[in-house]
């Protein structure tokens, strides 16, 4: 019973926590790296081209403009990471927050990276620039987001399935789950009383 009450804790706050965090509608995400992502690029561009940095806008070689918007930061894309790593069950706290921490870099330098190759591209005149910016933002940001995943369960180790671990465990405590244990005792019990 107390381990049942320890995994139904866990599962609050867990849950808890995804729910403070989406409320405001991701803030934190663009906050903390809004500017881990900007002042990489800004940097990297710099080393290829004159650049300069006016808030959120950076300017190459005098003529060129490239905004990083909300949608560059992926705001969303650290949020999914973030409900992969919390809808899975008996990880201690200090493992978890390795593994955000392991999750969120590789993130963060991905789309640094990808920033910086699109926006060089969009300088250079590439005409693959739009066909490459709609198969980033589509299908990029996904599939990324599921490799550092399988990544992240192969590094760590985890066990669980992201929600499913939860619902296994509370459908074994539920009404459900303990009337079918019951029935497989009397189901036991008669076959051990049974005379050959």
């Amino acid at each position: 019973m107390k381990k049942y009450k320890d995994n139904l804790l866990s599962i609050i706050i867990r849950y808890f926590v995804l729910i403070i965090v989406a409320a405001p509608g991701l803030i934190y995400f663009y906050y903390i790296f809004s500017p881990l992502t900007l002042y990489p690029v800004y940097f990297l561009l710099d080393l290829l081209y004159c650049a300069n940095l006016t808030g959120s806008v950076i300017t190459l070689n005098g003529i060129y403009l490239i905004e990083i918007i909300g949608a560059c930061i992926a705001g969303s894309a650290y949020y999914f990471l973030l409900i992969l790593n919390l809808s899975v069950p008996n990880i201690k706290w200090k493992k978890r927050l390795k593994m955000l921490g392991f999750s969120f870099g590789i993130f963060l330098i991905i789309n640094i990276l990808r920033i910086f190759i699109l926006a060089t591209m969009y300088v250079s005149g590439s005409s693959f620039f739009d066909i490459s910016h709609k198969i980033f933002w589509y299908l990029g940001s996904t599939l990324f987001i599921v490799l550092i995943w399988f990544l992240e369960v192969k590094v760590f180790k985890i066990k669980g399935i992201p929600f499913y671990s939860d619902l296994k465990v509370l459908y074994k405590q539920s009404l459900f789950g303990k009337s079918k244990k019951h029935t497989n005792k009397k189901i036991n019990f008669k076959k051990k009383n049974r005379r050959y």
